[in-house]
């Protein structure tokens, strides 16, 4: 039975892809469907990319919910499609192809998936079948003895946080105020959202404000306490309405390493709970861990290393997993230890410093003093005897558990077989639940990815580029970003952007980073370490704390580096380098960091390094493109005269607007210059075409003019030797329409023209009286025959009187089927009587960009030259 639908229809062209995306992902979300959203846009990617690019038709999407699957059907009206055989199999394509993967994706992807055909269009539909989320349900553990309960550090403390409708805080009881240091008449009425830290995890789409509307929820997340530190919390949400129907949200908050206090294990089977009996034949993992295991990686891990720590009466327990290629480990969960500080590092296993020496097989060590180094984990933890043991799947290193003691000599190879013992049992299930993970995690990586190409590829502009490139890493690959740009092989790294999560740390981070030596531009790729961000935000915050103690700055310390405590916590944790590598050459860096003690998890370095890929040829492309835009304009500004001369008793104004993005070289151009003995030249011309070969044509009739009119030549001869030279560039030779005239002003305030109209619109004159008339003879455009015979024509301006010369791009401006054309540009210069010359232009320019809605196709060219009479004293 379907239970709600949307449908939306998108144009063919390439924006729809993303603006189809955004469809589904906001139709999910607003069903409460975050666990399916990433599958689903990645299917209708691809699936509207088929219809829409490659049909080249409109794509209609509709979304179907039912009470236990969504359904997502893309239909196009490709209509020189065969309707294959019933019995035809369906080609999917080679998965190494461009195209044709979204049959494969399907596939792979979805429950169920087909393809409808009709005589008008073909359907491809695609179901994910929902998870299991059951509401209000309560569920029970096994019995335990007590010394497999969870130990706690101290008393626990547990936060009870209301939450109204809008989101804001309405309750703050005393355990939070001591877990997170604010009074609660400091958070009361703030949105929780000013305070939850989100971690913003591809594959993790589902956001605080999002989790605040389920009617329950339990799950990890972070509170920036009052000291600026991010806490991490498990929370269990549970959903209210008060007598008068108003809902709210109750939170119930404990440190992360707590969760066993609130965590709701899943009911255990009549059926199986019953078998056991008086407990005899219990499997040895449901003791372990409970029964059955949590759902979540996370959760399953901290489990374990909680009861590891309980079963050997240990101080702490650690628990880290294998690397793909099992060369090295990473710290997943720990009890007892600083969690937040170790959380994502990583150790090598067999060789370096700090490698992990006792992972592929159980180990004892009495006493660490004597070994130190031999469990990089712990130093400087205050431990002193540890066992650890593998954790193995069908023979392959996936991962190591430990449980350490502050006391010497507390565990023998007995504890080491029991502990062994219990890592067989929850080897299998940890193996199946990482890999889970990271199928989640790749499919939200491939979602992300296609979302930061369209956004880089969607523009050229070089600020805008290192902008994406920055907000699509924070938050969701870190916790800040700074990126570097290189001009050339010689130029040092600049330091182009920086961005924190935190708007108010940004101007901190960026006068850190701009007092150290930037990194070493290595082309090697992958992610490398960086250390010298968080070194020099410790040595900032022991100089603060010292001055904030009346110590006085201590010697060893620069006094260069103005920042806060704040900033220092942001930026000490760790600190990787990517490098921008685009055509060879390294353009850049991306500079990724976390706050204190934090690490990077490898699956989001992978990531990132895929997204620099990205970004480095978006970055390199912008930096084409405003290089060539830059020689564009420059050129176009050469082929135009500087600046215009005063002619005595003569108004002249012009406009020029070039049509096109980046105002694209040739085109039309404009001119007016003292020739000799009080005569002016003045042209103005249109070459056809645009790009190099025109703009070289535009050059050589500008300053050809301008030479062959000082040596003394007529108009005639002038024109009949630029057309000469135009046909001598042989295949680079574009014909020119042109308007050339020399202008004497007289004595008697009137103005004498002689002029030559080649080709090209005709001027027109504008008398005192109103009226308009073609002030010249049409002759033929140059550049197209060998022998020229042109003529000039004399004529006179009397004071008052208006010459107006202009481009096709005036005349030819077109709506529709309209065209402003001679006509109308006459009847324009009509009503212009009194104007000035720049008012006669300004009006001029303002009808045409009225005539039509769109944008100029052309450029436009505008001269007007008004004779006001000459002036004695």
């Amino acid at each position: 039975m379907i239970t709600a639908r949307a449908a939306a229809t998108f144009e063919p062209v390439g924006r729809s892809v993303a603006t189809a995306r955004s469809f589904v992902r906001d139709t999910l979300q607003g069903w409460g469907y975050s666990d399916i959203i990433d599958d689903a846009v990645v299917l209708t990617s691809e699936l509207v990319t088929n219809a829409v690019v490659h049909a080249g038709t409109s794509a209609e999407v509709l979304c179907l919910r039912s009470e236990d699957h969504v359904r997502i059907q893309v239909s196009d009206r490709y209509p020189e499609r065969e309707i294959p055989l019933q019995s035809a199999a369906i080609n999917m394509g080679s998965p190494d192809r461009e195209g044709g993967r979204g049959l494969q994706l399907c596939a792979a992807l979805a429950g169920r998936w087909g393809v409808d055909y009709s005589a008008t269009h073909k359907q491809v539909w695609f179901q994910l079948d929902l998870p299991e989320r059951s509401v209000g349900t309560r569920t029970a553990g096994p019995a335990l003895p007590s010394a497999l309960l969870p130990l706690a550090d101290e008393r626990v403390r547990v936060a009870v946080v209301q939450i109204d409708k809008t989101g804001a805080i309405t309750a703050w009881n005393e355990d939070a105020e001591h877990l997170f240091g604010y009074a609660a008449e400091q958070v009361v009425g703030k949105p929780l959202t000013d305070l939850a830290a989100w971690p913003h995890t591809p594959g993790t789409s589902t956001g605080i404000a999002d989790a605040l509307q389920l009617s329950r929820w339990e799950g990890s997340y972070g509170i920036r306490g009052a000291d600026g530190r991010v806490t991490p919390v498990y929370a269990s949400h549970l959903r209210v309405r008060d007598t008068d129907g108003d809902p709210s949200t109750v939170c119930l908050l404990v440190r992360d390493h707590e969760r066993a206090v609130l965590q709701t294990p899943l009911r255990v089977p009549a059926s199986d709970s019953s078998s056991h009996g008086d407990g005899q034949g219990s499997d040895p993992f449901e003791v372990f861990i409970g029964s059955p295991a949590p759902d979540d990686l996370d959760g399953l891990l901290q489990r374990t290393v909680e009861r590891a720590r309980d079963m050997l009466d240990g101080d702490s327990a650690f628990l880290l997993l294998a690397t793909d290629d099992e060369t090295e480990l990473e710290v997943r969960a720990s009890t007892g230890l600083p969690s937040a500080r170790q959380r994502f590092a990583r150790v090598p296993v067999e060789v370096g410093p700090g490698r992990y020496g006792s992972a592929r097989m159980p180990a004892v060590h009495e006493d660490l003093t004597q070994v130190p180094g031999a469990v990089p984990l712990l130093n400087g933890t205050g431990m002193r005897s540890v066992v650890t043991v593998p954790l193995k799947v069908e023979g392959r290193l996936t991962g190591s558990l430990g449980v350490a003691a502050e006391s010497p000599d507390r565990y023998s190879n007995e504890e080491a077989l029991r502990l062994q013992f219990a890592a067989d049992r929850i080897a299998l299930a940890v193996e199946s639940a990482r890999l889970g993970e990271l199928e989640k995690l790749r499919r939200g990586s491939l979602s992300f990815l296609v979302e930061a190409s369209d956004l880089l590829a969607g523009t050229l502009d070089r600020d805008q580029t290192l902008a994406l490139m920055a907000q699509m890493t924070v938050p969701t690959l870190a916790t800040w970003c700074a990126v570097y740009t290189i001009a050339d092989q010689s130029s040092e790294p600049y330091l182009s952007y920086v961005l924190h999560e935190d708007e108010e740390r940004i101007d901190g981070l960026k006068a850190l980073l701009s007092k150290i030596a930037p990194p070493e531009p290595v082309p090697t790729p992958g992610a490398r370490i960086w250390s010298a961000p968080a070194e020099a935000a410790h040595q900032a915050a022991l100089r603060t704390s010292m001055r904030s103690l009346g110590l006085g700055e201590p010697a060893s310390v620069s006094s260069g580096i103005g920042t806060t405590l704040q900033t220092a916590s942001a930026v000490g944790g760790e600190t990787v380098v990517l490098p921008l590598v685009a055509r060879n050459r390294v353009i850049g860096m991306l500079t990724l960091g976390k706050p204190t003690d934090e690490h990077f998890r490898q699956e989001i370095l992978e990531l990132a390094e895929d997204l620099s890929r990205r970004a480095a040829l978006a970055l390199d492309n912008a930096r084409l493109y405003s290089e060539r835009m830059a020689i564009s304009q420059s050129l176009q500004r050469s082929l135009l005269p500087p600046e215009l001369p005063e002619v005595p008793g003569v108004e002249v104004e012009v406009i020029y607007r070039a049509a096109g993005e980046g105002n694209e070289v040739g085109g039309d151009f404009y001119d007016l210059f003292p020739i000799r003995d009080g005569a002016y030249g003045f042209a103005i011309g249109d070459v056809c075409g645009t790009g190099p070969e025109a703009a070289a044509v535009t050059g050589l009739a500008r300053h050809a003019l301008r030479l062959l009119a000082r040596e003394g030549f007529g108009g005639p001869a002038v024109l009949e030797r630029l057309n000469a030279a135009i046909l001598d560039e042989g295949a680079r030779s574009r014909f020119l329409t042109l308007l050339y005239g020399e202008l004497w002003p007289q004595e008697d305030g009137s103005a004498v023209l002689k002029m030559v109209c080649a080709g090209h619109p005709l001027p027109l004159r504008l008398r005192q009286d109103g009226s308009v008339v073609p002030f010249a003879e049409p002759q033929p455009l140059l550049g197209v025959m060998d022998d020229l015979e042109l003529y000039e024509q004399t004529m006179t301006l009397d004071p008052g009187d208006v010459l107006l010369c202009v481009t096709d791009g005036i005349t030819e401006r077109r709506e529709g089927s309209r065209m402003l054309g001679d006509d109308g540009l006459a009847e324009v210069l009509s009503t212009c009587t009194g104007l000035t010359a720049g008012a006669v232009a300004a009006r001029i320019m303002r009808a045409v960009e009225r005539f039509a809605a769109d944008a100029p196709s052309d450029d436009m060219a505008i001269l007007t030259m008004r004779v006001a009479g000459l002036h004695h004293d």
